[in-house]
C-alpha cells in the first residue's frame, strides 16, 4: 500500500474511532468521536465539549484593545529573573528531558494535512451538525457536590427510563421507569441502549453497559468487591489535586494529598492484577508525592509515563512549550497493582509499557481529560472484556464504572444532540 493510500485509510479509521496513530506510535485523540461510540441515539455536542474553540471571537476593535491591555499588563508585571528553587530545578530538568519527544510528536501532527483539514472544519463537520443544531448551554449547572452534602441527600431519587427488550427510548410505551436512590447507590444501565434519566427536573444520559456510584470519598469502600475475581483490571484516577487556579475559579472542590493515600487501590484490584493510570499536573510537588508516597501506599509499581499534549484546532500548541507555569501538557503516570494471583507467585502477565508516549488532543472544559481506556487496553492484565473503574469521574463511558461526587456532571442532556 502506497503512502497516500495509507494516509487515507488512517484518516478513515480516525473518522470512525476518534484515534489517529502516527508512525512514531504517538496518537491524536478526538474525545467527541471516542465518547460518541458509547451512544446509539445521541451524540456529544462539539460546541459543548470544545467550549474554548466555539467561544465567539472578539471583534477587531476588541482584539486590538485586549492586545494593548495585555501588553500593558506584561510591561507592568516584568520582574527580575530569580534563581529556581530545588523543586523548580527538578521540574525544569524533567521538562528538558520531555521536550524533544513532545516536539517530535507535534511535528508529526503538523505534517498530517488530512487530519488538520478535518480539525480545521470542526464547526462545520457534517457528521456532528447535520440535522441537529448546536445546543445552548446554561451558565449555571446543578451542583452534585453540594446536594450530596445536605441532610436530604439519602432522600434524593433518580428515575431511569429503561427501554424494554426490543424497544427504543423513543417509544414511550416501551419504557420501564426505575426509581432509585441517587447518592451512595450503584446505578447501572445493563442494556445495550442509551438510557435517559431524570433528577430534580434535569435530564441525563447513561451510556449502554455502564454504571455510576455518586458519593464523597468517605464512601469509596462500598466500591470494593466482595470477591477479588470481580475486581477491576483497569483503574483510572483523576484526583482533584489541590490547585490554586481551580480554587480561585471555583471549578471543583479539591482535596489535600493525604486523602488520596487511603484510596483502596489494592482492594479494588482484580485477582490477576490491574493497570493503574493516574493523572498528574506538572507540579514537581505532586510528581514527588506520587513516586515517594502515593504509589507505595497503594502497592503500585511504576511502569511508564505518558504525556497529554494540548493543541488547538489548527494544530498549534495551546501555549508556548517552554512557558514555565503554563506548559501545554499534563502527565499520565502508569503502574501495575498486583492481585492475589500475582502475589501468590504465579507468573505475572504484566506487559512492559513504552515510556514517553504522547497523546495529543484539543482540550475540552477545565480539567476534563480525554478518554484513554482504548489506548491502554493492550497493557491491561487479566480478563476480557476489561473491568474498568474511573475514580473521581465526571463523565461516563461504555463498559466502565464511574465513581465520584459528580459522575453525572458531563452527562447532562444539554451536552448532547439527538440523532
Amino acid at each position: 500500500m502506497d503512502v497516500e493510500s495509507q494516509s487515507k485509510e488512517k484518516l478513515a479509521q480516525f473518522l470512525e474511532s476518534g484515534l489517529y496513530k502516527f508512525e512514531d506510535s504517538n496518537v491524536f485523540v478526538d474525545p467527541v468521536r471516542v465518547l460518541n461510540r458509547s451512544y446509539n441515539h445521541f451524540r456529544v455536542s462539539p460546541s459543548s465539549y470544545y467550549t474554548r474553540f466555539f467561544e465567539p471571537q472578539p471583534s477587531n476593535q476588541d482584539h486590538r484593545l485586549s492586545s494593548t491591555s495585555r501588553k500593558r499588563k506584561r510591561k507592568q508585571n516584568v520582574k527580575e529573573p530569580r534563581a529556581l528553587n530545588e523543586r523548580e530545578r527538578i521540574a525544569e530538568q524533567r521538562h528538558r528531558e520531555a521536550r524533544s519527544f513532545l516536539l517530535k510528536a507535534h511535528v508529526s501532527l503538523q505534517k498530517s494535512t488530512g487530519l488538520l483539514d478535518v480539525l480545521s472544519n470542526l464547526r462545520n463537520d457534517p457528521s456532528f451538525s447535520a440535522g441537529y443544531g448546536f445546543s445552548t448551554l446554561p451558565v449555571v449547572q446543578q451542583s452534585f457536590v453540594e446536594l450530596g452534602q445536605v441532610w436530604q441527600a439519602p432522600l434524593y431519587e433518580i428515575t431511569l427510563n429503561v427501554p424494554l427488550r426490543g424497544q427504543t427510548n423513543e417509544d414511550k410505551d416501551g419504557i420501564e421507569q426505575r426509581i432509585l436512590p441517587a447518592f451512595n447507590n450503584l446505578i447501572a444501565n445493563e442494556t445495550t441502549d442509551d438510557v435517559e434519566a431524570e433528577f430534580l427536573n434535569n435530564h441525563y444520559l447513561i451510556p449502554r453497559e455502564s454504571c455510576f456510584y455518586m458519593s464523597d470519598v468517605g464512601q469509596i469502600h462500598n466500591m470494593v468487591p466482595a470477591d477479588a475475581d470481580s475486581g477491576f483490571n483497569l483503574i483510572v484516577v483523576d484526583p482533584p489535586w489541590e490547585n490554586a487556579s481551580a480554587h480561585q475559579k471555583s471549578r471543583y472542590a479539591t482535596l489535600p494529598n493525604r486523602y488520596f493515600l487511603s484510596l483502596p487501590i489494592m482492594q479494588l484490584t482484580h485477582t490477576e492484577g490491574a493497570l493503574v493510570a493516574l493523572w498528574v499536573t506538572n507540579r514537581e510537588k505532586l510528581r514527588g508525592f506520587v513516586e515517594r508516597e502515593l504509589f507505595p501506599a497503594w502497592g503500585v509499581s511504576y511502569a511508564s509515563t505518558f504525556y497529554w499534549l494540548k493543541v488547538k484546532a489548527n494544530g498549534s500548541l495551546i501555549s508556548d512549550l517552554d512557558l514555565f507555569h503554563h506548559r501545554p501538557y499534563e502527565i499520565l503516570i502508569l503502574g501495575y497493582s498486583c492481585g492475589k494471583a500475582t502475589n501468590s507467585g504465579r507468573q505475572s502477565n504484566f506487559r512492559p509499557i513504552k515510556d514517553n508516549y504522547v497523546i495529543m488532543s484539543i482540550p475540552g472544559d477545565y480539567s476534563r481529560k480525554p478518554p484513554i481506556a482504548d489506548l491502554l487496553m493492550e497493557y491491561v492484565p487479566g480478563v476480557r472484556p476489561a473491568r474498568c473503574i474511573e475514580l473521581f469521574a465526571r463523565e461516563m463511558i461504555t463498559g466502565c464504572v464511574s465513581w465520584g461526587n459528580e459522575p453525572l456532571h458531563f452527562q447532562d442532556s444539554r451536552f448532547f444532540l439527538r440523532r
